[in-house]
């Protein structure tokens, strides 16, 4: 088997530039969407606070990531860093408990991606409900959530088939169709004089705030869930092995990014709360923009919005959509899922994985409630970041991996600060997003996250068992004549 041929089978290809990386990463914006109304429940204005705090710890972390990215230039984002870092090089025993810990942390990322399928198909579904009221009489919110996740899945598919350059393209027509709407929406208030800025300031802080045990781990929770949405953009970094020059395309991307969230994520919750106040803003925690919409433009504006958002509903989901196949496509050449994860078709895409991704959000469609999702996501999300982050401070410290190459460097001293955001996330964030959970959904969804997190288990067994025959099988088996006029086969028993 040539190398080409080899390229075009199980590995990723280094087709994009840091501005089509930055356009696949564009959808992240719109993650603020379920939360707008969801921070000020608890936190009143200073929401907005939250998100600034909650987006510059996203610019430490994912400098720390675009380090890593380009020391390991073969490592698909967060989950290859935690992989790769982790992993006992020469390792003699049966199990590699350091290989558990990053397949383990890259598993966590998936499952902090994934769900963003479902959390989205099901808003999908309710805006469309509320746009055509038609619809209503026909089919249930839940019907048109599924419905509306069969179609969007399966045609992100299709045009995912064809490689990632593909994707970007999408994501360029989608960030013009859905991001341009989004900046004026979250500007025009301003312009026409309907935010009130004492609807802010008269309502900064929760009057009932304590600083006690109970609001401290709520607190705590609240940016374990802020950070879901505004630190996401580090996306952007997954997608290293793909980029034509990683060490100037990573920080390049993520950079852009990372400001485009921060302007977009402060204004519109200054926005949303300026025009209707604290308590509108509760009032309509699901959809806060639309009554915004309808202030600032009229009724017409309300029906823009919705077809605006379900344009950038759909940028996010494939985002996510990639993200979470380059996961599992990473962890399975790493040896941490079977290999059938690990399969690409002729133009590089994980298409096994994007299956597989596309069932189980249609089965977490089934939850119905979008909330309970994002907070079992949030778990496996802040587990990621943490683990990514000591991989981070592991990286610069072993002798293995203190000499490499860096051709980006993080300031120096990065790594005491990554540590001190690693164990902000774990364990602090993630005690206090299963706190918050207990309080708002119940048990439901930390029982969700918590199953599907300890899932990874029987599964990374089964996979060490499936690489051991493997590799036994390769060492007994003679090689044939067609192997040895072609020794690169044995790449094929990865």
């Amino acid at each position: 088997m040539s190398k080409e041929r080899l390229d075009e089978g199980d590995h990723l290809k280094r087709s994009i530039n840091w501005k089509q990386g930055m356009a696949i990463a564009l959808g992240v914006p719109m993650l603020i969407l379920p939360s707008l109304g969801y921070l000020p429940m608890y936190v009143s204005a200073a929401a907005i606070l939250i998100w600034g705090i909650s987006v510059l710890q996203g610019f430490v972390q994912s400098t720390a990531y675009a380090e890593m990215a380009t020391t390991f230039p073969k490592a698909s984002g967060l989950p290859g860093f935690a992989q790769h870092v982790f992993r006992t090089e020469n390792y003699k025993g049966k199990y590699d408990k350091g290989k558990l810990i990053g397949g383990f942390s890259a598993w966590s990322y998936w499952f902090g991606w994934n769900p963003i399928l479902a959390i989205f198909a099901i808003l999908v579904g309710g805006y469309l409900h509320g746009l055509f009221p038609v619809l209503g009489e026909t089919f249930t919110e839940y019907q048109l959530a599924l419905i509306s996740g069969l179609v969007i899945f399966a045609g992100l598919f299709v045009v995912n088939w064809f490689g990632l350059k593909d994707g970007a393209l999408l994501g360029y027509i989608l960030a013009a169709v859905s991001l341009i709407p989004l900046v004026i929406l979250a500007v025009a208030p301003f312009a026409t004089g309907h935010v009130e800025l004492t609807n802010i300031t008269g309502s900064w802080w929760p009057t009932d705030w304590a600083w006690d045990m109970h609001h401290i781990l709520m607190l705590f929770g609240i940016f374990a869930i802020a950070q879901w949405s505004a630190c996401a953009w580090e996306t952007a970094a997954i997608y290293g092995p793909e980029y034509k020059n990683p060490s100037k395309d990573v920080p390049k991307a993520l950079l852009a990014c990372g400001l485009i969230c921060f302007v977009l994520y402060v204004l519109l919750q200054t926005a949303v709360i300026g025009v209707l106040g604290v308590e509108g803003v509760q009032a309509e925690s699901v959809s806060p923009l639309i009554p915004v919409a309808q202030a600032v433009f009229g009724e017409a504006g309300s029906i823009i919005t919705i077809i605006m958002l379900i344009a950038a509903m759909i940028l996010i989901i494939q985002t996510a959509y990639l993200g979470s196949s380059r996961a599992m496509h990473s962890m399975s050449m790493e040896g941490n899922l079977p290999r059938v994860f690990g399969k690409t078709n002729r133009q590089g895409t994980p298409f096994v994985a994007m299956l597989v991704i596309g069932a189980f959000n249609l089965v977490l469609i089934s939850m119905g409630n979008a909330a309970a999702i994002l907070a079992a996501s949030a778990i496996g999300y802040t587990c990621a970041n943490g683990i990514s982050l000591f991989a981070y401070v592991r990286a610069k410290k072993h002798p293995a991996f203190a000499n490499l190459e860096r051709p980006f460097k993080a300031p120096k001293g990065w790594k005491n600060v990554s540590m001190f955001f690693g164990l902000f996330n774990v364990p602090l964030c993630v005690v206090g997003v299963v706190y918050l959970n207990s309080l708002e959904i119940g048990w439901t969804s930390t029982w969700v996250g918590f199953l599907v997190l300890a899932l990874y288990i029987p599964i990374w067994l089964y996979s060490q068992h499936e690489s051991r025959r493997a590799n036994s099988e390769a060492i007994i088996a003679p090689p044939s004549d067609h192997a040895a006029e072609d020794p690169e086969k044995v790449l094929d028993l990865r």
